[in-house]
Parts: structure tokens; sequence; C-alpha cells
């Protein structure tokens, strides 16, 4: 680790140990960290039509899934999965199905995640149907489009129904059967509502590029719903799968009850929510939130030496970059663009001397 990265995880360590330094420090941390001297100045009505492109979206998804492969690297963790049983899937109902467009989702998620365990992944899976050759388009002299953009949206069902992107992918329009996609961060923003209601997520078809003709050749894109025509091909499902934080806990992570001033260093749960984060609420588009942990608890000290600089404290030993959509300002024009910011997400944490 290089002197400006280790000073770099110094500084975000303290924002997220010393809560007066939250607000202030954590965004000056973020804006040096991705080049901008200052936020934005946006309005709501910014957010009105604003698209985001196809390439920031793409760009989005392939830094998110490297992040992900990353997490999921860890020893032994796919053997651990596998030998988990009853991940079968959580039927979930289609509130309203526009075909040509998107339909909307909902699970009932009470008691599905037993207690004291962590979901490690979740995957929504649906049921793409045959292709009715008679919702294709007439061919065009355009060059061949061969798949259509499917995204999926965490909705925030608190009244705003704001949307989170969670997964896209190119899916074939010909051919059928089930189409899977990484819902974990759906999953884990669920997790974050007190009021455990139902888990609502969107499903949004597009067309694979620009263009009226890629766009009507989307549209013969169908998952199933509850029509009952549909009800033989299946309904929507949600497969969970979770470890036993009895059986499985991670080493170097705090347990649920752990009184943090007596317990040893470890890894602590610590949300940060660009929702409720005034200055990002406009900027920050994706995500809506992430865990970034926090390094707590105390180390044993050592005999004291003459020669040595101080006491051994807890701290930031490894982090991991945050993928992000965010707006930035260019003269009189506003560009959406995707980047990581670095030494987000704490992922290990250790005891070493002051200094």
């Amino acid at each position: 680790m290089d002197l400006r990265c280790a000073r770099m995880l110094c500084v975000l360590y303290l924002i997220l140990t010393v809560q007066a330094f939250t607000q202030e420090g954590f965004k000056e941390v973020m804006l040096k960290q991705l080049g901008l001297s200052e936020v934005p100045k946006l309005h709501k009505r910014d957010l009105v039509d604003l698209v985001i492109p196809d390439h920031v979206k793409n760009k989005y998804m392939s830094l998110l899934k490297r992040q992900r492969v990353k997490r999921r690297a860890q020893p032994s963790l796919a053997g651990i999965l596998r030998g988990i049983p009853g991940h079968t899937g959580m039927m979930g109902e289609v509130l309203y199905s526009d075909t040509t467009t998107r339909q909307k989702l909902v699970f009932d998620m009470e008691g599905r995640i037993p207690k004291n365990s962590e979901v490690t992944m979740a995957e929504l899976k649906l049921f793409k149907k045959p292709l009715d050759r008679a919702n294709l388009p007439a061919k065009q002299s355009h060059r061949p489009v061969s798949n259509a953009r499917v995204s999926v949206y965490w909705v925030q069902h608190d009244g705003s129904n704001r949307t989170s992107l969670v997964d896209s992918r190119l899916v074939p329009i010909r051919g059928s059967g089930w189409k899977s996609f990484d819902v974990t961060q759906a999953v884990h923003y669920w997790l974050r509502n007190k009021r455990r209601e139902p888990m609502f997520l969107e499903v949004w078809i597009e067309g694979e590029r620009l263009g009226s003709y890629a766009w009507e050749m989307a549209k013969a894109v169908r998952f199933t719903s509850q029509d009952p025509k549909d009800k033989a091909l299946g309904r929507p499902e949600l497969v969970l799968y979770t470890l036993s934080l009895d059986d499985y806990g991670s080493p170097g992570d705090c347990s649920e009850d752990a009184a943090t001033a007596k317990s040893t260093c470890c890894r602590q749960k610590h949300y940060i929510s660009f929702r409720e984060l005034p200055w990002a609420q406009l900027w920050v588009l994706e995500p809506a939130g992430f865990q970034a942990y926090r390094c707590s608890g105390g180390c044993p000290q050592p005999p004291r030496a003459p020669q040595r600089p101080g006491p051994r404290s807890c701290a930031v030993a490894a982090s991991s970059a945050l993928p992000i959509i965010y707006l930035v300002q260019r003269g009189n024009r506003t560009h959406v663009e995707a980047a990581e910011f670095p030494n987000a997400v704490v992922e290990r944490c250790s005891c070493g001397t002051d200094g």
C-alpha cells in the first residue's frame, strides 16, 4: 500500500469513527477521490427528464460486478453456500405488467431470512416466454438486433418510489427459459428498512442500443405475469443464499451484541445512505447507499519500550472501492458519469501502532 493510499485510509477511518466529522469530512474525501473541487449545484428540476446513457449504465454494472466477484472470492465460500440446504425459490407476485416496458414485482420477505444470518447472495429468476413472432416489427435495413436490455431496480416504497439499479444485462430476444439477475444489493437495501414491508422490484425492458428499431424489437420480450395462461410457465422467483453467523461468522467482524468499547478489534457495520445526506441526494444517482463498515474495539498492548512510538490501536488494514453513478458539471452542461470511489468500503481491520 503506497503512502497516499494509506493517508486516505486514515482520513476515511477518522471520518467513519468520529460522528462529528461524518457530513463535511466524508464529502471532502469523496470529492477529492473523484477529482472534483465542489458538489455540482443542482436542482430537482435538473433530474426530471434525466436519462442515464447506456454506456454509463454498462460501465457501472461492469464495475459493480467486478467488486462482487472480488468479495465472493473468499476461501471456501462457494463450498459453504453449496452446503446450505433449503435454497428453494420464493415465489413473487406481479403487481402490474406493462408488457411493452416494465413489470413491478413484490416479494413477501417476512420470516424468510433466518435470525443471526447474513444474506451473501440473492438471485431473481424470471421466465422468458417463447417469442411470438407477431410481436416483431417488420424487417428494416438496419444492422440486426438480437438482444434487449433488461434492468432490475429496487423500489423504495416510502411514498417517494425512488429506484436504485441493482443489475442490468442483455437478454436474447429469441428463445425462452429462466433468466437470472443478481439482486443481492436490493435485499441489502430492504434489510435497511425497519418497517419490514414486502420487497418491491421493477423490471425494465429497453432496446440494446438507441433507435426506434431496437426499441420495437425489445417489445417482443415477455416475462410471465399473473395471466392464467402463464401459470404453467413459472412465476418470478427469488432465491436467497444465507450463511449462519453462528457456524460461519467471519473472523474479524463484530458480533451484533458486542460491547464496542470492551470488544477486541473488529469490523463493525456502518451504513451510509446517500439518500439521507443533503449534499448527495441530487448528485449521487447510484447506489442509494452502501455498507461502509468501520473499525472498533481495543487492542492488546505489549509492555512499554522506550523505542515504541505509541500504543497499538484498531485501524483499517484493507479496503475496496465503491462503484457509483454521479452528476458532474462542465461549463453550463451536466454530465452523467460512472466511476469508483476508492477505499470506500472497509474490508479488514487490524491492530497497528500509531504513527
